[in-house]
């Protein structure tokens, strides 16, 4: 029945499906008391998102590596809303440094932070390694983002007790989760390069966003803290995070044109988690088309949450101890 819907656009319990946009599931919102944080907010669904989030009278920042690009989006969507709160200040999700620098310059505006969307990523790569010695994708995809939250996080609770508003952090993961190596993460060889496939890597990486937000609400709902994390499949999508890959996705586009988004349809789930009413106190969740969607048996395995959690923490005691 899922399938159905997102290959006819038909709406779900929800009201909304995969033909809705990120402007129709945020009509009527007033989120002009909201902060929020978004990676890769300048470009593609991150973009739309950042637009439409500020769109419903948010203060949106921009993280992103690309500053050039950054000032070019937010300077878009000023001239389409004159009154739009953004700032940009620079991150570089494979570098734990550069993390630490944007956390630290965002608490040093002594802003407030209700949403934290985890939307940066890369797909695909080819085999190699980042600045801090971890294979790429999953140094960007999962643990740049793991650290960036875990350095929020604090402010996140502070704004939630302060100001009685439900703080949300929403992790973009994809189905392609599905598709990761035989054992889910490869823990003991995350490094190894013989074993390396770009494809199941980023799967690998994209289970890893969903594990991370399931066992982060499972530790907020035992501290009984006002913020809700779940995890979001955008749906296949036409943009530059598919450059490693774009031949195949053209040729994959050709034989599956139907399941496939524009980019305000490709937003719409993320700025439906983000700020609709509906999902007050909803946590630990899988999203795709606006609705609760079934995800693979690892991510429901808590112990490999547990586990996944440990192993990131340790990676980056390992690198923060070697800088």
């Amino acid at each position: 029945m899922g399938m159905i819907r997102s290959m006819t656009g038909w709406p779900g319990p929800s009201g909304f499906g995969s033909a809705t946009t990120a402007e129709q599931v945020t009509a009527g919102i007033d989120a002009s008391d909201l902060t929020v944080v978004i990676t890769g907010g300048a470009s593609g669904i991150g973009l739309e998102t950042s637009r439409v989030l500020a769109l419903r009278g948010a203060h949106v920042i921009i993280a992103t590596r690309n500053m050039e690009a950054a000032n070019e989006a937010k300077q878009s969507i000023l001239k389409s809303n004159e009154n739009a709160k953004i700032d940009v200040i620079q991150l570089d999700l494979s570098s734990l440094k550069s993390v630490k620098a944007f956390a630290d310059n965002f608490i040093a505006l002594n802003l407030p932070l209700n949403i934290l969307i985890n939307n940066a990523g890369i797909m695909f790569c080819p085999y190699q390694l980042s600045q801090d010695g971890i294979e790429m994708q999953f140094a960007t995809n999962h643990l740049g983002h793991f650290y960036l939250t875990n350095l929020l996080l604090d402010k996140m609770k502070d704004t939630a007790s302060s100001t009685g508003i439900e703080g949300r952090i929403i992790n973009l993961s994809s189905v392609a989760h599905i598709h990761t190596y035989e054992e889910g993460v490869k823990f003991d060889s995350i490094n190894d390069k013989n074993s390396y496939s770009d494809k199941r890597a980023y799967g690998q990486s994209k289970l890893a966003n969903i594990l991370h937000a399931n066992e982060l609400s499972r530790r907020l709902k035992e501290e009984g803290v006002n913020i809700t994390v779940n995890s979001v499949h955008p749906g296949f999508i036409m943009t530059n995070l598919m450059k490693h890959s774009l031949n195949l996705m053209r040729i994959l586009r050709m034989f599956s044109y139907i399941l496939w988004k524009n980019v305000p349809q490709g937003a719409a789930t993320t700025c439906y988690i983000a700020m609709h009413p509906n999902l007050k106190g909803v946590s630990g969740k899988y999203y795709a088309d606006c609705n609760e969607w079934p995800a693979s048996d690892f991510t429901k395995d808590p112990k490999l949450a547990k586990k996944l959690w440990d192993f990131s923490n340790h990676l980056l005691d390992s690198v923060i101890r070697r800088s």
